[in-house]
């Protein structure tokens, strides 16, 4: 009974952790700012949310944590300034259905940086998974017609490469904090953003929703989902944040009736296929 209370609380945060996640083409949609000044106060909440777990991770020893990253830690902070760039450019630029669709291939792409980088072989599900996808985002790319939405497909691929780079140094350096390189890469974005960013301040109403997206979308998802994933398989795991796949085109569709086309949903529709058999197979593949 113990571990099925564990197992169904993983499931919770897990499950959480996702929709949080999914609302970040809410926040983007509902800021009526420019990308530099919506990055940089996002990254200003996101540093601050950050830190506050790392202080709590550490406690006493938080700066002995951040001084003890070493080289790894070093090389991981631009990567995630890129990435966190490369988020919200691309939901600035093109559909959330886009950028969602682009960001599902994660997997494979992790897979392939951990082939070039740690010599780790893939299956031979993940390389047809993989063929699935691309073919997917052949698809949904050969449909764009406007250069915003040729860049916002851009900018997610590079969110999703440099992601799928941390979670490889995640693997391959266990010790690594990667609270803390974000929290200092959300620094850095924002010493970036800061001379690029509009004169006048924001309103009161979009201090709160910038808030909202720096402490929701990033703190408090990550700590959920990583928490979350201790009690339950990685598979599983996977297979539950694809909520974020699905629910993020749904909210921006319902509250500002962004349509995705037909085009997209057909290239999205293969690349959540690909993502469900791949997670599929290998949950529920036999030991040995």
């Amino acid at each position: 009974m113990a571990a099925f209370g564990t197992r169904t609380t993983g499931l919770a945060m897990i499950t959480v952790a996702a929709v949080l996640w999914s609302t970040a083409g809410l926040f983007v949609r509902a800021l009526d700012l420019d990308v530099w000044t919506m990055l940089g106060w996002r990254s200003v909440f996101a540093a601050i949310s950050l830190g506050a777990i790392v202080v709590y991770q550490n406690r006493g020893g938080t700066l002995a944590a951040v001084r003890g990253l070493g080289w790894p830690g070093v090389a991981a902070v631009p990567i995630g300034v890129i990435s966190m760039t490369g988020y919200v450019a691309s939901l600035k630029l093109t559909t959330v259905a886009n950028v969602m669709v682009v960001y599902a291939t994660v997997p494979f792409v992790a897979a392939g940086v951990a082939f070039l980088w740690i010599g780790e072989r893939a299956a031979r599900r993940v390389l047809v998974a993989s063929g699935i996808a691309l073919l997917g985002i052949m698809v949904m790319a050969g449909s764009a017609t406007r250069m915003q939405d040729i860049a916002g497909n851009a900018c997610a691929f590079v969110m999703t490469a440099s992601f799928a780079v941390q979670l490889v140094m995640a693997r391959r350096y266990p010790a690594l904090q990667m609270a803390a390189v974000n929290a200092i890469a959300a620094c850095i974005c924002a010493l970036l953003c800061w001379p690029l960013m509009a004169a006048t301040m924001p309103s009161p109403l979009q201090f709160l929703l910038l808030a909202g997206f720096g402490v929701t979308t990033t703190a408090l998802a990550y700590l959920l989902f990583l928490t979350g994933a201790r009690h339950i398989p990685s598979g599983e795991a996977g297979l539950v944040g694809l909520l974020d796949v699905v629910l993020g085109p749904l909210w921006v569709w319902l509250a500002f009736s962004e349509q995705p086309g037909a085009v997209a949903l057909v290239g999205g529709g293969l690349v959540l296929a690909a993502v469900l058999w791949y997670l599929a197979s290998q949950h529920f593949a036999r030991p040995g």
